[in-house]
Formats: C-alpha cells, sequence, structure tokens
C-alpha cells in the first residue's frame, strides 16, 4: 500500500510542469548563472575610473603602472565622460588628478566595492613614490585565497552550490508539501480520502517518501552539473553530505506541514510561507555571508534552521570536514525540525 501511494505521488508530481520546472530546471538555472557571472573569483573585479590628465607626467605613469602592478582594473576616461559616468551612478571609485596630487571619489551607495578599491589605490600611489624617488617599494603581506578548510578555491559556484542545495530543500519543504496540503485540503482531497480505507499514517508516509527521492533527484543534477561545468565536486564524504542533507530534508518537510495547518486557502498559505521563506533566504547565506552585519543580528540568524544546515553542508561539500565541529548547528536543525513535526502532528486535520 504504501508502494502504491508512492507511485501514485510521483504519478502526480509529473504531470505539474510548473512545478517540475521549478524543483529542477530554476536551480540549474541560478547555479549557471550566477557560477558563469563570477567564474573568475567570489565577486565582481575591483575597478577604477581614471580621469585624464590634461598634460600626462611622469608621475601619472608610475601610478598607472602600480594600478596595474596590483591588477586593479583602470578605464581612463576624459573628465567629461567620467563625470557623465559618475552622475548615472555607474562607477564605484573614481581617481582624478587635483592640485599636485589626486583625490578618489568613492560612491556611497556602492562601498562594498568602493572601500577595497581605495585600499588598492592607496597602495599604488606609495608604490609609485617609492618607484619615482628611487626608494625601496613598500613591502606587501603575501596573500591566499582559499576556503575555511583551507581548500584553494576562488570559485564562486562552489560557494553558492551547497547554498542552493539548502535553499531548494526550503523551497520544498514550503511550497511542494505545504501548498499541495493546503490545495488537498481546500479542494475537499482529504475529505473524500478520510472516509477511505486509507490510514492517515500510509497517506503522509507517501508524501515523505516522495519529496525524499525528489531531494535526492534534485540534488543529483545540481551536483553532475556542478561538477562538468565548473569542475565542483564533493571533498568529504558522501555518507555525511546523504545524512545532513536527509535531516535538511526533514526539518523543512516538517515546516510545510506545520504552516499548512495556519492557512484555510492557497492564498493564505502563500503569504504565510512567504513570510518564512524570504527571510531564510536572504539571511541564510545562500547567496552572500552576513560577515558586516549587526552581532544580534548575527546570532539570530545562526539559530535559524537554514544557517547552520548551510555551514554544515559547505563544511563537507567544500573542505572535506567532518560532522564533529558541527554537532551544535545539526543539534539546532534537529531541534527545529522536531519542534516543526510536533506542532503539523497538532494542526494537522483532513478537512
Amino acid at each position: 500500500m504504501i508502494w502504491r501511494q508512492f507511485l501514485m505521488e510521483w504519478r502526480l508530481y509529473s504531470r505539474d510542469r510548473v512545478a517540475m520546472f521549478w524543483t529542477f530546471a530554476f536551480p540549474v538555472v541560478l547555479l549557471l548563472g550566477f557560477g558563469t557571472i563570477f567564474r573568475g573569483g567570489g565577486g565582481p573585479k575591483l575597478s577604477v575610473v581614471r580621469v585624464q590628465s590634461p598634460a600626462p607626467t611622469p608621475r601619472d605613469a608610475a601610478l598607472d603602472q602600480a594600478l596595474k602592478d596590483l591588477h586593479l582594473q583602470v578605464q581612463s576616461l576624459p573628465k567629461a565622460e567620467a563625470e557623465a559616468r559618475w552622475s548615472r551612478g555607474e562607477t564605484a571609485a573614481q581617481l582624478e588628478p587635483e592640485g599636485e596630487g589626486y583625490r578618489l571619489r568613492l560612491n556611497s551607495y556602492l562601498m562594498a566595492q568602493a572601500g577595497a578599491t581605495a585600499g588598492l589605490v592607496n597602495q599604488a600611489w606609495l608604490m609609485a613614490q617609492a618607484r619615482l624617488s628611487g626608494a625601496p617599494e613598500p613591502q606587501r603581506i603575501p596573500t591566499q585565497v582559499e576556503s575555511p578548510g583551507h581548500k584553494r578555491s576562488t570559485n564562486y559556484a562552489s560557494f553558492l552550490l551547497p547554498g542552493l542545495l539548502g535553499l531548494n530543500l526550503v523551497s520544498m519543504g514550503l511550497f511542494s508539501v505545504g501548498m499541495v496540503n493546503v490545495s488537498y485540503r481546500e479542494k475537499g482531497k482529504f475529505r473524500r480520502l478520510a472516509v477511505t480505507p486509507l490510514p492517515k499514517w500510509i497517506f503522509l508516509l507517501g508524501q515523505v517518501l516522495h519529496r525524499l527521492t525528489v531531494t535526492v533527484v534534485q540534488a543529483a543534477i545540481l551536483l553532475l552539473v556542478g561538477r562538468l561545468v565548473f569542475g565542483i565536486q564533493n571533498q568529504g564524504s558522501f555518507l555525511d553530505l546523504l545524512l545532513i542533507m536527509t535531516l535538511g530534508t526533514g526539518c523543512f518537510m516538517a515546516f510545510g506541514f506545520a504552516l499548512s495547518g495556519f492557512a484555510e486557502t492557497s492564498e493564505g498559505y502563500a503569504a504565510i510561507s512567504n513570510l518564512v521563506f524570504f527571510p531564510l533566504m536572504m539571511l541564510s547565506g545562500v547567496y552572500f555571508t552576513l560577515d558586516s552585519a549587526p552581532g544580534w543580528l548575527q546570532y539570530l540568524v545562526a539559530g535559524m534552521p537554514l544557517a547552520p544546515f548551510i555551514r554544515a553542508l559547505r563544511a563537507v561539500f567544500n573542505d572535506g570536514a567532518g560532522l564533529a565541529g558541527h554537532v551544535l548547528g545539526l543539534t539546532i536543525v534537529l531541534v527545529w525540525g522536531l519542534a516543526a513535526f510536533a506542532l503539523a502532528v497538532k494542526r494537522f486535520r483532513w478537512a
């Protein structure tokens, strides 16, 4: 009976082409899009607009060479064109001659990029002055780009892929599980099932097994695309990866079941689920970290289920770490899952 219920869930799901696209195709599109845009590193290249001097001097040439040596992208423009670009908000940092020196203007709306650019420009200026005076150049501290697990990778796709796996589980739990249950109850399907010999636990277990297999297929597709297109592969134990994915699947499916008990209509559930989904998506480190966020917000996010889940997933997948260092985080996910499951059982109703 469980097997028949499982197959029925798959048949119903495969008929919904929109759901199939958002479940299997859209995450691949995100991975390919962001992975391609930021393929050379973890973010946009730093660049500065260099306003051309009316009469170039050896100082200008020395500064230009120093900027080039620091691998800063320099776009040299006439003053009028540079000002027009600045007024449109397209420039993060603009270097322009002023008197016997220079002035660096930073766009207050793009300070993340402008601040890093300013550091390189000032370093280039010190190098240029040293070269012009014949003095030794300032010693630079060697830098090395690596992940927290000491893997030397600058591929943003390797950071993004585990985040997408986690986000897919949240999306599947909230929308595929929760929305389907609300729709069934709204259309009276639960009421008809209640008077059949089908036990409630068979119906629920069939949904759980179906979503678990959806998760496996979804993850396999993303891992395959990551391996073939970006050369990303799991650095850790596949068993640890499977355990983390199973825990996350159970937790976020329980979320969907629990939230569905608070909505009478699909429209009402859409509002409730989005209220949960968007904070999790934006604050849990799917696309970027919250290192610059206030401390209280970082502590708050650490207690949410998606953030520790993604952190553990990235540690295993990207750095080959074990689960020992993530016991607290995975316990947080487990507690959220058990609480949501208890609430789902209490709120579940056929009609």
